[in-house]
């Protein structure tokens, strides 16, 4: 296993009527002809048992219905116990509805079974989950429709997020969004049409949100100079796309400013793959050097618009709330200055806390992905726990000399974190440690 309000593509768009809560149960029954079952109106395992058996009809709106219902106790609810011995028959039934009828239930599926692999949490039955989408998924994304090239483009990256084992299984997913960001030409067929500013800001989102997960492989450098060299293009402030584009774009580059691979020297590999030959290592470091320098630039000219010309009037705090985003990037790249974020989850004083530039992105992702839900999954789903970090505020009651202490204590603990996964970092990179090691 291994943002933000970019895009929202959930079901509850599509028809606001079709995503009620799951508390308000008896339209739905009623859509489903269970009206006369009413003794279980309250009970929310039969209703999702009655919506699971409502994806075998054949009427198109009944399982939308459906859908709409599922995805809605999956966002409200973390039903890890009901999927348990159910979890495959969702997953045919949500994989069949993809492939057929509408629009809206396609996205509508999509969304069910990348919330279902969050339910359910890495193990056996998530990368059976991914196993089986993945082919029809990438099929998808041949469709016409944003919306449901947005919906798929998500999933396919929470589902590989969590279900994929190794490096090889990761990349397949990758390329597949790679081919919705850079399009190229396919023969005898011609230049394939280019994505939208929304799908590509949706594709750059989820792609980056899965390359967070590589950094416990070795890397090879080579594998990413298309990627890098297309995703400075974007930086441009003459591109054809709009700023939520540019801002998807310079999140991604700040990954491979994490991972070292922006970052070479002629001294040290940064804890990257080992290469061929010196020359091969002199002219990879030289082209991302040269690519670092351009980037730059491209980040300085960008953080100055700060907003100002050519922002959309109509969409002011979006705007702002990118170039906030931006300077959150821009101070990385300059000063690499480590988001650190501490989000309470609870009035118990929970809290998760991200402290590097990949977990800002999974989080953001994660909020953006789980929507309303995600305040619930924070709270009681294990996956979200192992994907951050998850504690426990105890100084709400102290003293302010003893919050001083406890935070120096905790501030001294993150440090020797950091100095450990340095240590381990370097080892690996000296071939002393495998990647199940870190």
């Amino acid at each position: 296993m291994g943002k933000g309000n970019r895009r929202k593509v959930r079901a509850d768009e599509f028809d606001s009527s079709d995503a009620d809560s799951v508390s308000s149960t008896s339209t739905a029954l009623s859509e489903l002809t269970l009206a006369d079952e009413t003794e279980h109106v309250n009970s929310l395992e039969f209703v999702l048992e009655k919506y699971i058996d409502a994806l075998y009809e054949k009427r198109g709106s009944t399982r939308e219905t459906a859908l709409s219902g599922l995805v809605d106790a999956f966002e409200g609810h973390v039903l890890a116990t009901f999927v348990e011995n159910k979890c495959i028959t969702l997953l045919h039934q949500c994989i069949n509805s993809v492939k057929r009828g509408s629009t809206k239930e396609n996205c509508l599926a999509s969304r069910a079974i990348g919330l279902l692999a969050i339910t359910v949490g890495a193990g056996t039955s998530a990368h059976e989950i991914m196993e089986e989408s993945v082919p029809q998924l990438s099929r998808a994304l041949r469709s016409a429709s944003d919306a449901l090239k947005i919906s798929v483009l998500d999933c396919l990256s929470v589902i590989t997020f969590v279900g994929a084992n190794d490096l090889a299984e990761t990349e397949t997913s990758l390329k597949i969004m790679w081919e919705v960001i850079h399009p190229k030409s396919v023969s005898n067929v011609g230049p394939l049409k280019k994505p939208s500013s929304a799908v590509l800001a949706a594709a750059i989102s989820a792609w980056s949100f899965l390359l967070t997960t590589i950094s416990s492989w070795r890397i090879n450098p080579d594998t990413w100079k298309e990627s890098i060299s297309f995703l400075s293009t974007l930086l441009e402030a003459d591109n054809r796309y709009d700023r939520s584009v540019r801002i998807a774009a310079g999140e991604a580059i700040a990954l491979f400013f994490e991972l070292g691979i922006l970052d070479m020297s002629y001294n040290e590999e940064s804890g990257i793959e080992s290469f061929d030959d010196e020359v091969s290592k002199r002219r990879t470091v030289t082209y991302m050097q040269s690519m670092k320098a351009k980037i730059s630039g491209q980040v300085y000219n960008l953080s100055m618009e700060a907003g100002g010309k050519g922002a959309d009037k109509k969409n002011l705090n979006d705007q702002r709330e990118l170039f906030q985003k931006f300077g959150i990037f821009s101070r990385y790249f300059f000063f690499g200055e480590c988001p650190e974020v501490s989000l309470k989850i609870s009035s118990k004083r929970n809290i998760l806390r991200t402290s590097t530039w990949g977990q800002l992105v999974q989080l953001n992702f994660l909020k953006h992905y789980l929507g309303r839900g995600f305040l619930k999954h924070a709270q009681e789903n294990e996956l979200l726990h192992d994907v951050f970090e998850y504690i426990v505020d105890k100084t709400e009651s102290l003293s302010a000399k003893e919050k001083k202490i406890s935070r120096s204590m905790d501030k001294k603990g993150r440090n020797q974190q950091l100095n450990k996964d340095r240590r381990m970092a370097q080892a690996r990179k000296q071939g002393h440690l495998s990647a199940q090691d870190a």
